[in-house]
């Protein structure tokens, strides 16, 4: 198959590149960066630059490339995940993932495009017993980050599933850790970590959803063939963050993570903090599991 890769450079991106490639299809990555584009050739992608925020040039990238399926990975998250840098990207990462996604579904009708995948969310559903599968509702009342984050992704699935002539596949992918992601012993959760800068927030109640990136990757080359729908793509063993904190925490080499209380975090970390770390859903994979064959490794530091 012809396979066209939004946000190509990411993390998810070059192991997604990897996975294609090695099941014999044409893989076209459009980038912004010549750097990125050099990295993605040796991958084996073909590079096409050009900026997911200008609309004529994605309509003549999809045009000339006319592949069976478009992946929409496109983010613009900081590099250091931090509350004053997070704040400082989450305008601009709006931007890319809204108008990308806009630009995206435009072009896809005159080019012929049959598929198309979307990078979402599978950590902010509504609150309930149990782990959430694909048909509970995001929530609707949370923290102002959350509630913008959840906007933003609602919007996003919505102008998909309304765009006509397109299979859509909704990827909502749990936390991502391994290669490249925050989540490593050498990344910036580790290092944080073993700063004593990451607290266990209350009773660490809520609970988190990851997934290797390289599970990731495999779970979205499969939907190039499954039934359009929502699939969590996240691990089999959601955990409360004073669980898996804890156990990253040894895993990277650093003490027991501090405890602080809601009131205090919310002084030092604002509210967003305090909603991840206790009011978090976990989310279900058994739809992955059974539709997309989807087998991934168990939390590596658990």
């Amino acid at each position: 198959m012809r396979i066209l890769i939004a946000g190509a450079s990411g993390a998810i991106g070059q192991p997604l590149v990897c996975r294609l490639r090695a099941s014999q299809h044409d893989v076209f990555a459009l980038t912004h960066s010549s750097d990125s584009a050099r990295a993605l050739t040796e991958l084996g992608a073909e590079p096409v630059v050009g900026n997911a925020l200008d609309a004529a040039a994605v309509k003549n990238a999809v045009g000339q490339i006319r592949p069976y399926a478009v992946i929409n990975e496109l983010t613009s998250l900081p590099r250091h995940y931090t509350r004053a840098e997070m704040k400082a990207a989450a305008e601009r990462d709006r931007k890319v993932r809204v108008e990308g996604n806009m630009n995206l579904l435009a072009a896809l009708p005159d080019a012929g495009v049959r598929r198309y995948l979307l990078q979402s969310s599978a950590f902010w559903y509504a609150p309930g017993v149990g782990l959430a599968d694909e048909s509970v509702p995001f929530i609707s009342s949370a923290s102002p980050g959350v509630e913008a984050g959840v906007r933003t992704y609602m919007e996003l699935e919505a102008r998909a599933s309304a765009t006509p002539g397109i299979e859509f596949v909704a990827l909502r992918y749990g936390f991502f850790y391994g290669p490249h992601t925050w989540y490593t012993r050498e990344g910036d959760m580790g290092e944080q970590v073993r700063q004593q800068r990451v607290p266990i927030i209350g009773e660490g109640q809520g609970v988190y959803s990851f997934v290797h990136i390289d599970d990731a990757a495999a779970a979205t080359a499969a939907a190039l063939e499954c039934s359009p729908g929502a699939y969590n793509i996240v691990d089999g063993n959601p955990s409360p963050q004073h669980v898996w904190l804890t156990a990253f925490a040894r895993a990277v080499g650093a003490p027991a993570p501090p405890r602080v209380s809601e009131e205090e975090a919310i002084r030092a970390s604002g509210p967003d903090a305090v909603y991840y770390a206790t009011s978090l859903r976990g989310a279900s994979h058994e739809k992955a599991r059974r539709e997309l064959g989807f087998r991934p490794r168990p939390l590596e530091w658990i």
